[in-house]
């Protein structure tokens, strides 16, 4: 068989120089296409499930939220484990598929199974998906740096401007906010009153949701002029919140939410703080990739939505960068392109030293830069990122690729040799020249012509 494709290869060696010509050129359109990255990504193929409802101890979540869960999404195709987690007002549910199955094909079947296990759950419990980002799809994170704001006016800006701007970009999977306050309104009720005017918390409740919307009319014309009618009656300050009827007491007169507590404008209760540099807090976001997206491309576009949001930012506002992986992913793979470029230099000095033959040396040389187009084709193929380890394996490569490069040179020669020195002795070609006879350093005899030999006669 290899001496079938030798002798095809020698017969068609235009055939042979066009098809390497191609897989260099295909290789490397596959580089500029490589989706580049620091490091690989060994995470596990997972869906998770995560169910908000606070206020819930751990023991109840576990019972009512994330058991049911848990045994509802066994069987799902391709599913390996289901692992469950409680904490307090929050229950987790990791799905981890086989590494054959299609991210977003799982997503999928995860969902048709939570619409049938959403019946198990409590009243007003909704379990939803986590992003579609990996363990290792933190690309990216920034802080702001407004000296002119306080944390729950810069925590406002974060959520309501830059993380919807940031969110668009292709390939961004989650923008996720951390620092500063998430501004509420808080009610506080005194017990002592709700007793005196016999007012019960789910009354409370009721009274602000019911007075926290905005209902519609109908719409009439008048003086060929049309009119729309509509209630607003969203809450848009403290004094609105205060003035919410909760019921009426006798002789009409009611009963509001100022008397029965206090209103306030205040941050969400927080778990803990985002302190940068110990200089003090801080308010930003943290930018997670999709599935099988191209970092270097993704961390440029972010950096360039960047640019956009700056315009419409206050005065005195701007981005300051914390984690950036675009830094370690240039020195990376910079690192390794120097490699390579060196061994690539070093091994044509070595090989033109010793063989001493240009055309030899270039028939060698050659062999490295299709090989190494040609092994990006199958890194695209089979999803690969150029990441520090696969191309640390091209580099280590580059030996095995000289090596073999250098014995099919060496072969080839000594054929030829042989093919020439039994062209030159008379043989058939490819014998070599013939064997020198036993005696002949010491007989005279025989190296004169047969004609001339003395006959023997016992």
């Amino acid at each position: 068989m290899i001496e079938q494709l030798i002798s095809f290869s020698l017969r068609n060696r235009y055939l042979v120089l066009m098809l390497a010509a191609g897989l260099f050129a295909w290789g490397a359109f596959s580089v500029r296409s490589s989706k580049v990255d620091a490091i690989p990504d060994l995470s596990e193929n997972q869906v998770i499930v995560f169910t908000e409802w606070m206020g819930r101890g751990p023991q109840i979540m576990e019972d009512q939220v994330t058991y049911p869960l848990v045994t509802n999404m066994q069987g799902l195709p391709k599913v390996k484990s289901v692992r469950g987690a409680s904490m307090f007002g929050m229950s987790f549910v990791f799905l981890i598929f086989e590494d054959d199955a299609d991210i977003y094909w799982a997503r999928e079947r995860v969902l048709e199974r939570l619409n049938y296990a959403q019946r198990l759950l409590p009243t007003g419990v909704t379990p939803t998906l986590g992003p579609d980002g990996t363990g290792v799809g933190h690309v990216l994170w920034y802080t702001l740096k407004a000296p002119g704001l306080d944390l729950g006016e810069q925590r406002a800006l974060q959520d309501w401007y830059v993380k919807f701007g940031l969110q668009n970009v292709p390939g961004v999977s989650e923008v996720a906010s951390f620092g500063g306050f998430q501004k509420e309104y808080q009610v506080t009720v005194d017990p002592t009153k709700m007793t005196y005017y016999n007012v019960t918390l789910p009354q409370v409740l009721a009274a602000v949701r019911s007075n926290n919307n905005e209902a519609g009319g109908r719409k009439f014309e008048q003086s060929d002029i049309g009119y729309i009618i509509k209630t607003s009656g969203y809450i848009k300050d403290m004094a609105t919140l205060e003035n919410v009827p909760v019921l009426t007491r006798p002789g009409g007169v009611p009963l509001r939410l100022k008397d029965l507590g206090t209103v306030q404008m205040t941050g969400e209760s927080r778990l803990g703080i985002m302190d940068l540099n110990g200089e003090g807090e801080a308010v930003g976001g943290i930018v997670v990739m999709r599935y099988g997206e191209n970092a270097d491309a993704m961390i440029k576009r972010v950096k360039a939505k960047m640019e956009q949001l700056r315009a419409g930012l206050p005065k005195g506002v701007s981005f300051q960068l914390v984690y950036d992986r675009s830094g370690l992913i240039e020195d990376a793979v910079g690192s390794i392109k120097h490699t390579l470029l060196e061994e690539m230099l070093t091994v044509s000095l070595v090989v033109v030293l010793f063989l001493f033959h240009w055309r030899s040396a270039l028939s060698i040389l050659l062999q490295i830069p299709i090989t190494i187009a040609t092994s990006f084709i199958l890194l695209n193929a089979f999803g690969i990122s150029s990441n520090i380890m696969s191309l640390t394996g091209i580099a280590l490569a580059i030996g095995v690729i000289v090596d073999n490069g250098i014995v099919m040179t060496e072969n080839a020669y000594r054929n030829l040799a042989l093919h020439q020195a039994g062209e030159e002795a008379g043989g058939p070609p490819g014998a070599g020249p013939p064997p020198p006879a036993a005696n002949a350093a010491t007989t005279p005899a025989a190296s004169a012509p047969s004609s001339l030999k003395p006959a023997y006669h016992g």
